[in-house]
């Protein structure tokens, strides 16, 4: 999928920008809320995350420099990713930091072992993150979602607040049909990487596959992947 520049919302204003301009805004808006805050505070980390090879799905995140990687990657499942339980990793460095979680992906780990010496994401974030740092996340190792990351800065805010904040988020973008041009709302499972696997409701009824295949298109680099729904309430009423 190509297109224009990405756009997004700056969760701190409510105002929208493009993909380039959009760390400059943020970090204007992160300097004027700093400055009327009071308290307590806590040292974050400032991390932008996006697609490895789908750019225009991206996230500028907040979180708490005392967060464990697990934390981030948990945060990572329930926005973008989680579909089946499968296994994850970061690779920060020379490191790779994985999150079994017993489930469906568990026998992949016997059969080929590690590809580099491995950690618990029990790690804090501080201990393995530092400013202009660049990491990998991987979900599933079947069917792989690949997401890359930065650490833009660090940062304080209030100790009141704990977990991670959503600092800006992409729009979803505009994906036509892969037959007729107008606007697609599913995408096939099986079709997803090959011509014809986008589709708009009126094209998407004489799809090859059948109704059985598709899966609704959700603001989320793992969109058409294995089981992957997001949080959309999809209803297949064609």
């Amino acid at each position: 999928m190509t297109g224009p520049m990405s756009t997004g919302t700056c969760n701190l204003c409510g105002k929208d920008f493009a993909k380039n301009v959009i760390s400059r805004h943020i970090k204007k808006c992160l300097q004027e809320q700093a400055a009327s805050a009071g308290g307590k505070t806590q040292k974050t980390f400032w991390i932008n995350v996006w697609g490895k090879y789908l750019p225009e799905y991206w996230l500028h995140l907040e979180v708490p420099a005392s967060a464990k990687l697990a934390e981030l990657d948990q945060f990572l499942r329930d926005i973008w990713l989680e579909c089946c339980g499968h296994l994850s990793a970061f690779t920060i460095g020379n490191t790779r930091y994985e999150e079994d979680t017993g489930q469906v992906d568990a026998m992949w780990k016997d059969f080929f072992g590690p590809s580099m010496p491995t950690k618990s994401m029990s790690a804090k974030l501080y201990t393995v993150l530092q400013p202009g740092l660049k990491f990998d996340h991987e979900y599933d190792f079947g069917t792989t979602t690949e997401l890359a990351g930065k650490v833009v800065a660090e940062g304080e805010r209030s100790i009141q607040n704990k977990g991670v904040r959503i600092l800006a988020r992409n729009q979803p973008p505009a994906i036509p049909c892969s037959e007729c041009g107008k606007p697609a709302v599913v995408v096939c499972g099986y079709c997803s990487y090959a011509p014809g696997g986008w589709l708009c409701k009126k094209c998407s009824r004489k799809h090859k596959c059948g109704d059985e295949a598709f899966l609704p298109l959700v603001n989320s680099p793992r969109v058409g992947q294995c089981g992957y729904t997001g949080d959309a309430d999809f209803d297949l009423d064609f």
